[in-house]
Order: structure tokens, then C-alpha cells, then sequence
């Protein structure tokens, strides 16, 4: 069976389903070479729960979890068809790697979803489920989900992290008089992912430049770990740009796996300045 790829994506601001900007053409190109998924899981900070969750809505809705933006916005819908029975599998297979994990039958899909997904497969015609990622999980627990959820490649799924590179949102669409300490960490993890240094990635707030700052709170980094985690170590790694929006947000994006389906992508690092 087609083994699918894992990708972590930089959903940013809600504002990028209207917005396409740099990252929306090149999710758009990703996804029509994209022909043979079965489904695609997606791991998402917007759905955060006490213990893992694994969403088995037949037919997902799309939620609207934001306040404070223009009407259009509220006016776009996403609504692929859902996934129960792979739900099932999920939970088995999370519970085979010491991750108990339950199933939600209600649960819809957030923005951290959709809004990509908009571009990545805008026909909605693939079943869509979502993870949720507990609340007190770490990055280390991020990897390990990564890991469990591996296997799913094997069957065609493709694997989601949805994040963002950086996330200060009490410095989105503010005057910053030193922006580029966004840049400075989104190269640095761009470097890190490049020689896939896992201990760095995961030691991040230690080693990283700015990376408190980059990340006040971790739930928007850790889906790189969980995309990381579901990745193979003979993988090449591959850098979806997306650029710098509002000054602070890195729209930068990866995949691994994709070399059959991305050579207009280049390895993370390459056309940064790394620091």
C-alpha cells in the first residue's frame, strides 16, 4: 500500500484561510500530488484534553473556535467525511504503546484542521480525524505520540502536526521593535529538523535561541515533535516555506517522507540564515 507521508504544518492566525500568502500555493501543490491517502489524522493545539481523544464523528463539523474576526470568515466551511472505524483502530493502537486514549463521537474539526486542510485537500473528499493533545503532555510525550501513531503511514494515512513555528500571540499585529528573534528560531529549528537532532528538538527551551519568547506556551511547538515522531530516521526531511506573518509568526512548515511528491522542496535549512 502507498505509505504516506507525515507533515508538520504552521496553520498561523485563523486568518489564512482567507490569507493564503506564501505557505497556501505550496500546501496546494502538495496536495494534488497527494493522490493515494486513505485518510488523514491531524494533531492539533486547538483540541486539548485531559487524556488522549481520538475523534470518531461520522461526518465532522467545522468549528469555529475563534472570536474578533471578519464575517467571512465564520462563513467558511470544511467538511470532509469522518473516519470511525480507523478511530477504533487508534485508540487500540495508542493503548498497544501505553498511551490510553478514548473515543469522541462528537467532535468536529477546529481551525488548527481545517484551515489547512482548505488548501492541502480542498475538495474534502478524504475522511478527516482528529488526536487531541492532552494538556500537561510534553514534548518528549509529543514524540512518543509521533511514534504510536507512526504505523498509520503504512495504510495511507497521513499524519498532521498542525502548529506554528512561532507562536507569541501577545506580539501578534503589535509594533516589535526586534522581530527578528522569530527568524532567529524559526532557523534554528529549520537547521535542527534538517540534521534531525530529535534531543535538541525536544530540549528546545533550553537550546534553542528565544524560544520562550517564540513559544510563551508549548502547545503550538509540539506538533512538530508528534509530525517528527511519526517520521522514519532514513527520512529525508523537506521544507515547505511559508515566510513570516505579522512580523512574529512563522508560516515555515516540513514534511518527511515526501521525496517521491516534493521536489520543488527544499531541505530545512537551505535559504536561511542559520544561527
Amino acid at each position: 500500500m502507498y505509505r504516506a507521508p507525515s507533515l508538520f504544518i504552521s496553520h498561523g492566525s485563523p486568518m489564512f484561510a482567507l490569507e493564503p500568502g506564501e505557505l497556501g500555493p505550496h500546501l496546494a501543490q502538495l496536495g494534488a500530488a497527494l493522490q493515494d491517502l486513505s485518510a488523514i489524522v491531524v494533531v492539533s493545539p486547538h483540541w486539548q484534553t485531559r487524556e488522549i481523544r481520538v475523534a470518531a464523528t461520522a461526518r465532522p463539523e467545522t468549528i469555529h473556535d475563534f472570536g474578533g474576526f471578519p464575517a467571512p470568515l465564520y462563513a467558511l466551511h470544511y467538511e470532509p467525511p469522518g473516519a470511525p472505524d480507523l478511530a477504533a483502530d487508534i485508540v487500540q493502537m495508542l493503548a498497544d504503546a501505553g498511551l490510553p486514549a478514548t473515543l469522541d463521537a462528537q467532535r468536529g474539526l477546529d481551525h488548527g484542521a481545517w484551515v489547512p486542510l482548505r488548501y492541502l485537500k480542498p475538495a474534502a473528499d478524504i475522511p478527516v480525524l482528529q488526536v487531541s493533545l492532552p494538556a500537561r503532555m510534553d514534548a518528549s510525550g509529543a514524540l512518543e505520540l509521533g511514534r504510536a501513531l507512526a504505523p498509520l503511514r503504512a495504510r495511507g494515512v497521513l499524519i498532521v502536526g498542525s502548529g506554528s513555528l512561532t507562536h507569541n500571540l501577545y506580539e501578534f499585529r503589535a509594533h516589535i521593535s526586534d522581530p527578528e528573534y522569530a527568524q532567529a528560531f524559526a532557523d534554528w529549528a529549520a537547521d535542527a529538523v534538517a540534521r534531525r537532532d530529535e534531543e535538541a528538538l525536544v530540549d528546545y527551551r533550553r537550546r534553542a535561541p528565544h524560544a520562550e519568547r517564540a513559544h510563551p506556551t508549548e502547545e503550538h511547538y509540539l506538533p512538530l515533535l508528534v509530525a517528527l515522531g511519526a517520521s522514519a530516521p532514513h527520512e529525508i526531511s523537506s521544507l515547505i516555506p511559508g515566510g513570516m506573518t505579522y512580523g512574529v509568526l512563522s508560516m515555515d512548515s516540513f514534511g518527511f517522507g515526501l521525496q517521491s511528491v516534493a521536489a520543488g522542496f527544499q531541505a530545512p535549512g537551505q535559504g536561511h540564515e542559520n544561527k
